[in-house]
């Protein structure tokens, strides 16, 4: 059951990111191109209809998922890469580099990502690589904390203290014997940092503070089109459906790992 589960969330997650990939080369206008009257139909020429502008739906669809996905990977990977060092760091030190880094922690956490995200892309402006970095930092704390609970249940086994007592370096013995041993957890959770991500990232751009346009992107078709919903649904229905079969897909991935990894039991050294 938990194979079954974890394939078919990795191919409902290949096939949406196969579209986000492959789209712009398959649709069959510009995203900007005007090509229909405003909130036009769908016709035997534009399957989905035209949008607010009169903007073939679908091409503007096959187009608008590149930059939901890639900035969600971006700042997922950055959060697991920064948040896992740092909890490495913590659950190994135990003195007041560990009392600092998850004092931080908990402080950021008593912040809701969203607002914390709004907050410093009012201020600091919506340029893509500020928005992944700061949708990265809302993610961290919680990557710390997990890290630090994991590498504190791996430093007391045998195969740490053996490599403490050789005198190898922390450095050794974070990356080399700590690291490997958490790594299940740490990747259930960037299943779940995917989901997190595209799910911040698309109200972002539904609220008016992600990507700009004219630029495709689902959360910006949303929220471009919300005033015709009733008039040309599929502008806003389509990429709504994608954002939360993408989400779907990464979620069940996540889950059967972690079933998975709980079913045979994690490896020691």
């Amino acid at each position: 059951m938990n194979e079954s589960q974890t394939r078919k969330g990795l191919l409902i997650t290949l096939l949406v990111v196969a579209v986000a990939v492959l789209g712009p080369w398959l649709a069959p206008h510009g995203p900007t191109d005007m090509v229909g009257p405003v909130y036009g139909a769908p016709t035997g020429a534009a399957w989905l209809g035209y949008d607010f502008l009169g903007h073939d739906v679908l091409s503007r669809l096959l187009s608008g998922g590149v930059s939901v996905l890639w900035m969600s990977v971006a700042a997922a990977s950055l959060a697991l890469a920064v948040g896992t060092t740092l909890g490495l760091l913590a659950g190994l030190s135990r003195r007041r580099l560990d009392q600092w880094i998850t004092w931080s922690a908990d402080v950021s956490l008593a912040f809701p990502d969203l607002i914390l995200v709004l907050l410093i892309v009012s201020m600091l402006g919506r340029a893509p690589w500020l928005i992944v970095l700061t949708v990265s930092i809302a993610f961290i704390p919680g990557v710390i904390r997990l890290a630090r609970a994991s590498a504190v249940a791996v430093a007391g086994q045998e195969f740490v203290e053996a490599a403490q007592m050789m005198g190898y370096s922390r450095r050794r013995i974070l990356f080399k014997e700590i690291l490997p041993n958490i790594l299940t957890p740490l990747l259930v959770h960037f299943g779940n940092l995917l989901t997190w991500g595209v799910g911040m990232l698309s109200g972002l751009s539904f609220l008016g503070y992600g990507v700009a346009p004219p630029t495709a992107d689902w959360g910006l078709m949303i929220n471009e089109n919300q005033a015709g919903l009733l008039v040309q649904p599929w502008a806003v229905l389509a990429p709504a459906v994608l954002i939360g079969v993408f989400a779907y897909g990464t979620n069940i991935l996540a889950e059967g790992i972690g079933r998975s990894s709980a079913g045979t039991g994690a490896k020691q050294p």
